[in-house]
This record gives structure tokens, C-alpha cells and sequence, in this order.
């Protein structure tokens, strides 16, 4: 039969001739069954740099290096191949130019049908760039391992998803106790307290981590021996290239020693506060005994002078008068020293200093004098606070005296306002400063400044507790009290004050106070027995029928037998308080309001002033009305809505 076309033999080797040609990126080609080249291909000639001419019938063996060559590797590598049907394995070859590259090879037997071997197939990729990759991150990670193993102070390991350790770093076992053969899959919750297990604080830890990205805190934790230390705790979340999460790192330090050194130095400091506590409780002794005594020698002269029969009724009211007006000096008084000592009952509003400040410059203007220019730069979009605002005003005015003292021959007050942003973490807070053009304080003095009784006025010419009186109201009312002076160009005293989001509360009209109704059934509850008498002759006096108590417990056994109208007690009494009497009363006998009377209290600070109608001492007969017709006001007004 003649041949009309090409055999289907030849095509087949043509194109498979083709498709090996076309490889630029493997090293294809062919060797006899004793190693001689037979083929070569671009992808051979590209990166071993032989034309086909050099290296057909030269042995393979030309690519290894001498060390291999000497070692008898390209023979063994044929045995291999057609002993096991496969040979691959990665090394250094070499290139026509000398140059060595890591190759990947693949060395393949090639056999006739009836099986005899007539050459091999050998494949060779250079993976050079691979290598150097693969190495680069393998020492880059062996300098990490020797970095993190060589870390002592900080325990540095990680937990998987669950909170499973999965490595152990040197300082871990220093720190902790623990060896890595120990820890390796134990939970990290172990290093936590009981406490803090039974709280669940480990799953927080690693909740907090996950959603926020870190978690770090300080916080006892337990070694291996059961002693506790003070850690310094970092947890972050890790993720894989995929942003899978696939568990934590953990960074802990041991800061037991710089939380103690904290402590020493904390108490070091709380000494010397105490210390010039004492210095300032002596001269505040001696301010008060010089000041109190000038107030008892006008009283009790007084009093002795209105014993004399012979009195006309001119001289006898002069001596009514000086009592009365030092009586209210010593309130004054009392009052500063409460205010310093952060013990005087606040009834807070939320205020709108600006407001509040434009109207009180008026007061001020006419208060210091025509020498004395007083001026207002209030800041736009001031935010509000919330303070007691008689005792704000009283404290300003004390400010506001002070300057006008340090400028004899006049001068300008300045009364701003600002907004102090919390930035150091402070929260945000509101600034009224006074600053004055007056003669300027040394620096020993703006130290001392707010320390009670401590003046550099003349004798007879201040107490020395105006500026005592706004750093106690500041502290009590959340912010503090800022003095800054420079000798000769005057001084600047700041009153900051927590921001409030609170509103403020509309003004109402003022209205008389409605008259007590005849007869009132008053239980007053005191135990000191002059004040006792004292109350209940102003009660009287104002037409209530009065029963006196002495203690809660008594004031309670009279509301079991006795009906009353109203509860008028002292907050400071043994046993029983005023302020407990007062809670009790709510809840046993809803409806029956109650007064509380006090000029000191701890108890003011808990929130009672809030609860419950104050009236301060020392109290008169109107102040004594006012509260009275206030609270009974009060009681009528869900009646009067209920019978509409």
C-alpha cells in the first residue's frame, strides 16, 4: 500500500519535540543509559549557559559540583533512578560560567516495551531564589527563637484560640517556675489567682484581646511555688495570613519591686503630708483659740453687761446686737474651717457659670471698691457644672478680697472662664480663674497659700482661711485649686470644676414661706441638752406643741406611743444617727417628713443633704420657720394633685 501521508510516529515525536522547546523555565533533555547527554532543550541552555553543540554526548556529570563528583553522586543518582524507578532531590550545580545554583531535579528511567534500559529523562528547575528565600526566613526565624530565648526578664509565649500554651520562652520558667515540658498544653488560667479564676478574669483577658486587639493590665498573679506577684500583663490576638485567628501572644513582666518601690514612695510622701499636716494643724490651733477667744470676749461681755438692772433699753439692744453679729461671725468662721476640712454639707446645681458670673461681677464691682477695675472674659460654649452655688459665690468673693488686699493702690481683676479638656485623662473640667495686678507672692508662700490660718497680713487684719475655704469646697466638689503668682505682676487663682451634663434647673419666683399651722405636733431629737432647750423654746415660740428626744432609739419608741405632725433632729448623735433615725422614719412611717439640723457631719457627705431638708447651724428662728413650712409644703402638694 503506498504511503499517502506522515506516519502518525513522526507527528507524535514532532509535537512532543515542539512542546519541550517551548520550555524555557525547566532544563528537559535526555541521557543514555550511561549518562551521556542526548537532548537539550532552551530551558537547559538558559540556565546552564551550554549551547546544544557543547554538551550533547558529554556525561551529566559536568553540572555537579567537584565535591559531588568526587563523591561518585551522578552515578549513584542513575542507579538510584533505575533500581527505584525515580530519582529526585535538590542540590548545587553548576553552570558553564562556573556559577552554582540550588537545583531541583528529577531523574527518570527510560525502558524499551520488553523492558531493557536505553537512557533517562532528567528534569531541572533552579530554585535558587526559592532557596534563599526559604533560608532567609529560616534564620530570620532562628533570630527570633535565639531573641526570645535569650529574653529573661519577660515571660514571652503563646496560648492557642482556647487559652493552651504552646511555647515556653526562658524568662516564662524564671518568672513563673514552671519548666516548658510542665506547662506545654496547660491552660494559662493556672497562673491566676483563685479570685480571680472564680471571676472568670482569664476568659475576659482573652475576650478583651480578640474584640479590642489588646489586653493589658497589672494584677496579681501565682508561680509555681503558690507565692503571688505583681505582673505587668500584655495579651495580643494572632492571626494567620489568611486573617484566621489562630491564638494568642503573651507578654508578662514581674513588677513586684517597682510596685513596691510606688508603695515606699507613696508612703514616703503621705509622711511628709503628715508632717506639714501637723505643722498646719498647730497654727490652725492657734488661729482658731486667737479668733474664737475675741469672739467669746465680746459675747460673754455682752452677757454680762445684760445682767445689770439699770440698763436703758438703747444700751441693752447695742448688747443684743453685738451678740447676734458675733454669733454670726463665728458661723463665718465655722464655716471656712468646714470648707478646708472638706466637711461641709453641699447642695449642688447644675449652673451656668457664665450666667451666674455676669451677675455676680456686679456684686463684685461694689463690693471691692472704684480702685479696683473688674472684668469678665468668659469663654463662649462654656460647659456646665455642678456645685453648691452660695459656697462657689462665697469662695470667689474670698478670692476676689484677697486680690483687692494685694493691690492697695488699685488695680484690674480679671474674672474668665474656660474649658480644661481631660487630654491627661482627668476628665473634662471648667476654670474660673481670678488673676489680679497686685504685688505677687514668693514661691514659699504660694506653697503655703492654702494652708489654714497661714497669712502674710498684719496682725487683726485676716484669719488666713479665705483660700483654705476655695481648695476645701474645689476638693469636696471634685475638681481643686490652682494658685500662680510672680513678685510684682500679680497673681492668678483657678477654681476647676468637673464638667456636668446636667441641665439647668429654671429659676422660680420666690415665695413666702407659708405660715406653720397652729399647734404642730414637733418630736425634736438632740442630744445635747442646751441645744435641746435652746430648739425648743424657738419651736414654741413659733406655736408648735414640742416632745423632746435624746437619742434615735428614744425618738423612735415616741413614734410607736405619740403622733406627730413632723421630726426636727440633730445629724451627729451617739448610737442612733440623725440621718439613720431619718431613713428609718421613710420606710416605717411614710409621709412623716423630717428636718435633719447640723453644722457637721460626715454623714452630709453620703448623699443625706440630698435626701432629706438640711438646715444648717447654728440656726435662727426664721431659717428654723423656713424649713419647717418647706418640708410640710412638700408633703401637701402629692395630696392636693390626688384630690384634683
Amino acid at each position: 500500500m503506498a504511503d499517502h501521508g506522515e506516519h502518525p510516529d513522526h507527528a507524535f515525536d514532532d509535537r512532543y519535540q515542539l512542546l519541550v522547546n517551548s520550555v524555557i523555565d525547566y532544563a528537559i533533555y535526555m541521557l543514555d543509559a550511561d549518562g551521556r547527554i542526548t537532548t537539550w532543550n532552551p530551558g537547559a541552555r538558559r540556565f546552564k549557559g551550554y549551547e546544544p553543540d557543547e554538551v550533547i554526548g558529554e556525561n551529566y556529570a559536568r553540572f555537579f559540583t567537584p565535591e559531588d563528583r568526587e563523591a561518585g553522586l551522578p552515578q549513584r543518582q542513575l542507579e538510584i533512578a533505575s533500581r527505584e524507578g525515580r530519582f529526585e532531590s535538590e542540590g548545587w550545580r553548576v553552570r558553564k560560567d562556573g556559577s552554582r545554583f540550588w537545583a531541583h531535579v528529577v531523574l527518570d528511567p527510560v525502558r524499551r516495551p520488553d523492558g531493557e534500559l536505553i537512557g533517562y529523562a532528567k528534569i531541572t528547575r533552579d530554585v535558587t531564589a526559592k532557596r534563599e528565600a526559604e533560608r532567609a526566613l529560616w534564620e530570620s526565624e532562628q533570630r527570633f527563637r535565639m531573641l526570645i530565648q535569650g529574653v529573661r526578664d519577660y515571660a514571652i509565649y503563646m496560648l492557642d484560640r482556647d487559652g493552651r500554651i504552646t511555647n515556653w520562652n526562658p524568662g516564662a520558667e524564671a518568672i513563673k517556675g514552671y519548666t516548658e515540658d510542665e506547662i506545654l498544653g496547660e491552660h494559662f488560667s493556672r497562673f491566676y489567682t483563685d479570685e480571680d479564676r472564680a471571676n472568670g478574669e482569664p476568659e475576659k483577658a482573652l475576650a478583651t484581646a480578640l474584640a479590642k486587639g489588646k489586653y493589658e493590665r497589672q494584677a496579681w498573679r501565682v508561680r509555681k511555688n503558690g507565692e503571688h506577684f505583681w505582673a505587668s500583663i500584655l495579651i495580643d490576638p494572632i492571626y494567620d495570613a489568611k486573617g484566621e485567628h489562630v491564638g494568642f501572644a503573651k507578654i508578662t513582666r514581674d513588677v513586684t519591686e517597682q510596685k513596691r518601690a510606688e508603695e515606699e514612695l507613696e508612703q514616703a510622701r503621705a509622711a511628709l503630708a503628715q508632717a506639714q499636716k501637723l505643722q498646719a494643724l498647730g497654727e490652725l490651733t492657734g488661729g482658731i483659740a486667737h479668733d474664737f477667744n475675741n469672739l467669746i470676749t465680746v459675747i460673754r461681755g455682752s452677757a454680762e453687761l445684760l445682767r445689770r438692772a439699770d440698763l436703758n433699753e438703747e444700751r441693752r439692744r447695742r448688747y443684743l446686737d453685738a451678740i447676734t453679729d458675733t454669733a454670726d461671725r463665728a458661723a463665718t468662721l465655722t464655716s471656712h474651717l468646714l470648707a478646708f476640712s472638706r466637711r461641709q454639707p453641699l447642695k449642688p446645681e447644675v449652673l451656668d457659670l457664665n450666667v451666674r458670673l455676669d451677675a455676680f461681677a456686679e456684686v463684685l464691682s461694689r463690693t471691692l471698691g472704684s480702685t479696683i477695675d473688674v472684668q469678665l472674659e468668659l469663654a463662649p460654649g462654656l460647659w456646665r457644672v455642678e456645685a453648691d452655688p452660695t459656697h462657689l459665690e462665697n469662695a470667689l468673693l474670698n478670692a476676689a478680697i484677697n486680690a483687692r488686699d494685694a493691690m492697695p493702690r488699685g488695680g484690674r481683676l480679671t474674672l474668665s472662664t474656660a474649658n480644661v479638656s481631660g487630654s491627661d485623662g482627668g476628665g473634662d473640667m471648667v476654670c474660673i480663674a481670678l488673676t489680679d495686678t497686685g504685688e505677687g507672692m514668693p514661691a514659699e508662700v504660694i506653697e503655703r497659700a492654702f494652708e489654714p490660718f497661714f497669712t502674710t497680713k498684719p496682725v487683726g487684719k485676716g484669719t488666713g482661711l479665705g483660700l483654705s475655704q476655695i481648695h476645701g469646697f474645689a476638693a469636696q466638689s471634685g475638681g481643686r485649686a490652682e494658685i500662680e503668682s510672680v513678685l510684682g505682676e500679680g497673681t492668678t487663682v483657678r477654681l476647676l470644676l468637673p464638667r456636668s451634663d446636667g441641665s439647668v434647673a429654671s429659676a422660680v419666683a420666690a415665695k413666702d414661706s407659708p405660715a406653720l399651722p397652729p399647734g404642730l405636733r414637733v418630736l425634736l431629737v438632740e442630744d445635747n441638752e442646751q441645744v435641746s432647750a435652746f430648739a425648743r423654746d424657738l419651736l414654741e415660740d413659733l406655736g408648735c406643741a414640742v416632745v423632746a428626744a435624746h437619742s434615735g432609739e428614744e425618738a423612735l419608741a415616741e413614734l410607736e406611743t405619740g403622733t406627730f405632725d413632723l421630726i426636727f433632729t440633730d445629724v451627729v448623735m451617739p448610737g442612733l444617727s440623725g440621718v439613720e433615725l431619718a431613713r428609718q422614719v421613710r420606710t416605717r412611717f411614710p409621709g412623716l417628713p423630717v428636718v435633719l439640723a447640723s453644722g457637721y457631719s460626715n454623714e452630709m457627705l453620703k448623699g443625706a443633704a440630698l435626701e432629706f431638708e438640711l438646715l444648717h447651724k447654728p440656726y435662727c428662728r426664721e431659717s428654723l420657720a423656713e424649713a419647717l413650712a418647706k418640708v410640710l409644703a412638700a408633703v401637701r402638694r402629692p395630696a392636693a394633685r390626688g384630690e384634683a
